[in-house]
């Protein structure tokens, strides 16, 4: 009888394995992705007939998408190009903006930086930035180390007339590090600092070095004010994408050796929004906070997108959405959809409830 129980238990895995991979179904994480080359335009693409994707889902979608100001789209599947649409004068040769869709790439770095020990998440920020780089008394500036700043979790005042202001006369105390959280973009863009300081590199020439040129991507951190803003091709966008689903390598090259690093980048990185890892926002947790209010609001922030998604969220609805367990990025350019806020609108969630019609899950 044992014979027979071996043969029969290895069909019945042999039919579970064919069904996982018919043409349609989920594709594990772990399968094969496809990196398009350094250089070049040449990048791959999947039929959405080949994936039983819905078409005329897709039509709706692309109307949906238009009438929301879009410039461009783009979703990958396996690495691969399913859709891609670009809107008015915008071509896949257009550079724009990612607004704070860009504040993953420098929680990334962070992360290169530490594993080349360069840095460490638990060094106060006073190390890199000096004594007095906030207007708060020494005592409590002590308290905010670089974890603080890529967790949104400083404790220093949001609410000041100017948000971005990074000059020390605006970097007020509000509550001591991690015990606040609250969308502050200064704290943030002191991060470049603290890089540059760490590394004694500009933030651009240690950006290029260790991502962009590795990965083949375009494009440059511009500065505008006090903040830091990244512009780039709609692919390059998605080629970060790619490379966070990929988990920090890019086909045979790693970029972020520390996978502990990466995973925590794209986990609740607090308590108090567990909906906000490392500069990078999580669906699927039980509740979420958003910038400017001290509100927690039950549920998923996403209810219409799966739950293991993680985003790069900006400003006027820049986006890089990864589904780990769909083996799905998705990226958007434009103008504002509708809704003018900081990261999080109504607009992902919308097109969300479209994608899940283009996508049947």
């Amino acid at each position: 009888m044992k014979p027979c129980i071996f043969i029969i238990l290895l069909l019945s895995l042999s039919l579970i394995s064919c069904q996982k991979n018919k043409p349609g179904t989920d594709t594990p994480a772990s399968a094969a992705l496809y990196f398009p080359p350094l250089t070049g335009d040449t990048w791959e693409s999947t039929t959405p007939a080949s994936l039983q994707w819905n078409q005329a889902a897709i039509n709706t979608l692309y109307d949906y998408l238009d009438q929301k100001n879009t410039k461009a789209f783009i979703v990958l599947k396996d690495g691969k190009i399913v859709l891609e649409k670009y809107y008015d004068t915008f071509t896949a040769t257009s550079n724009w903006y990612w607004a704070s869709a860009g504040k993953t790439v420098t929680a990334m770095l962070v992360g290169i930086a530490q594993s080349e020990n360069k840095l460490s998440l638990n060094d106060k920020t006073s190390r890199y930035l000096g004594t007095g780089w906030t207007n708060a008394p020494t005592a409590k500036e002590d308290l905010i180390t670089i974890r603080h700043q890529l967790s949104m979790t400083t404790g220093l005042d949001d609410g000041v007339t100017d948000n971005y202001c990074t000059s020390p006369e605006c970097l007020l105390y509000k509550a001591d590090a991690g015990t606040r959280w609250s969308y502050h973009n200064a704290p943030y863009t002191l991060l470049d600092k603290v890089i540059e300081n760490a590394t004694g590199q500009t933030f651009n020439q240690y950006f290029q070095q260790k991502i962009r040129d590795r990965i083949g991507m375009n494009g440059l951190w511009v500065k505008d004010g006090y903040n830091n803003v990244y512009w780039s091709t709609p692919r390059s966008m998605a080629r970060y994408g790619l490379l966070l689903l990929a988990k920090g390598k890019w086909d045979q090259t790693t970029i972020l050796s520390d996978a502990g690093y990466l995973e925590a980048q794209i986990n609740s990185s607090q308590n108090l929004n567990p909906s906000y890892g490392y500069l990078t926002w999580l669906n699927g947790k039980s509740n979420y906070m958003l910038p400017g209010v001290q509100v927690k609001f039950p549920g998923m922030l996403f209810p219409n997108a799966p739950a293991d998604m993680y985003a790069a969220l900006g400003k006027n609805d820049q986006k890089i959405y990864v589904v780990p367990s769909k083996n799905i990025v998705a990226i958007r350019m434009g103008d504002s959809a509708g809704n003018v806020q900081l990261a999080v609108s109504s607009f992902d969630n919308e097109l969300w409830g479209h994608l899940k019609q283009v996508i049947g899950y």
